[in-house]
């Protein structure tokens, strides 16, 4: 069967006719047909990404669960653990604040929203980077509001204990937030970005010990922008992760930060205002990332990245990009969300719309992609979809990347993150 027979149209963002928001915001969820619940797996480590038991399997962090009912409190994040065969939702993990967080001038913080992941300590167990709410009475520096929990062979199963970051990394009183990982110093241990201030980063160093203290932390080091953006990569092949750091939050420019020894501090390529930036391998020369920058008007490429000197546009436009090999040829698929979720094929000439597939998801509702990785283990990327009605109702559906790309019909995974909220 053709791309083009498989390609499917995608529900239009927002409620459709036979979805009243209405109805979603009065009637408590249903949890009875979630799957039941089964034993994490437990791991001896590996190098994985997303592998909170460590048991080689890639696992799947969920943000904003649905909801008991309508205006409750977020119930926290969901960990959806991974098996040979893919996702296993009966194989679940609820982190909640009561439980996970650690408390500030004894009070548990409201927000515990999943940030990043790697793995800080360097044992082989994934650990999650958290943004919390510490009290804060708007005089002075505030205090640091991430928090991280240490994976095991269980999953994520302990406390979480607060980032530290040393003064002398901090520099005026904003909040020390949007975190992101990766080695920049190429010395074999993750290492954690975070803004500062006036256009500066805090480069904490890896590994980190169990208290949530950095190796090491110097002064913090100036950036071209104000928002540092994940994931990293290393988009020059010199063996240093790089990454992204706009202008702002929001439309704005941005610009490729390079690692090395120092950690993150040349200003490489700069790439042109828009709303969403992602790095892949797209075509031209796979020794070296490239850049899409998403705007309402189209998607802008830069190829070759840190120079940049390669330039085309597509009439795609996409408020959300993510990159991911769907097909495990090397070369990387663009997924521009918005109102459609379009996948474009890497090719070695360059991206292109001939041969773009729209997938749409199995339930009716305002669609997000999730992630994109590779849970089955077959070496190509899975998409990972939610649709939402309201905050009681949801499906997440996983799409199985193949040898022809992302042209599953049909999710090889559906759930509800309702199943969350069963005792």
């Amino acid at each position: 069967m053709t791309g083009t027979a498989l390609a499917l149209v995608l529900a239009a963002c927002g409620p459709t006719p036979g979805d009243d928001p209405a109805a979603a915001r009065k009637t408590p969820v249903r949890v009875a047909d979630a799957p039941a619940r089964l034993p994490v797996p437990q791991g001896k480590g590996s190098k994985t990404p997303d592998d909170f038991n460590g048991d080689g399997h890639r696992d799947l962090v969920l943000n904003d669960l649905v909801k008991a009912q309508a205006h409750a409190d977020d119930a926290g994040i969901g960990i959806v653990y991974g098996s040979e065969r893919g996702l296993v939702p009966g194989a679940r993990q609820l982190l909640s604040p009561r439980r996970q967080a650690a408390p500030t001038k004894g009070r548990l913080p409201a927000v515990f929203d999943a940030e990043a992941s790697c793995d800080l300590d360097g044992d082989g167990f994934t650990d999650l980077v958290v943004s919390t709410d510490p009290p804060y009475d708007g005089q002075g520096r505030p205090p640091v509001p991430l928090q991280l929990l240490y994976g095991s062979p269980n999953g994520l199963t302990g406390k979480a204990v607060k980032l530290v970051i040393p003064a002398r990394a901090r520099v005026g009183n904003d909040w020390p937030d949007q975190p992101v990982c990766g080695d920049f110093d190429d010395d074999g241990a993750q290492d954690l970005v975070v803004h500062a201030s006036g256009g500066q980063l805090s480069f904490l160093r890896g590994p980190f010990s169990r208290k949530g203290a950095p190796r090491a932390a110097g002064a913090p080091v100036p950036a071209p922008g104000n928002a540092p953006t994940g994931p990293a990569a290393d988009v020059n092949d010199d063996g240093y992760d790089d990454l992204v750091v706009r202008t702002a939050q929001g439309t704005g420019g941005s610009a490729i930060v390079l690692g090395g020894p120092a950690g993150p501090t040349r200003t490489g390529a700069v790439l042109p205002a828009g709303i969403d930036v992602a790095l892949g391998t797209f075509g031209k020369d796979k020794s070296g990332l490239d850049a899409a920058i998403g705007t309402m008007d189209g998607t802008l490429l830069r190829y070759d990245l840190p120079a940049a000197a390669v330039r085309a546009t597509l009439d795609v436009p996409g408020s959300m990009l993510d990159a991911a090999d769907f097909d495990g040829d090397g070369l990387s698929e663009l997924l521009s969300s918005g109102s459609r979720l379009r996948v474009l094929r890497g090719r070695t000439a360059g991206l292109a719309t001939s041969g773009m597939v729209t997938v749409a998801p199995p339930a009716r509702g305002t669609t997000r992609v999730v992630t994109a990785g590779d849970f089955d283990g077959d070496g190509r990327a899975d998409l990972v979809v939610r649709s939402y009605v309201g905050e009681t109702k949801d499906t997440v559906a996983v799409y199985p990347g193949t040898k022809k790309g992302l042209l599953a019909a049909e999710p090889s995974v559906t759930f509800s993150s309702s199943g969350f909220l069963v005792p």
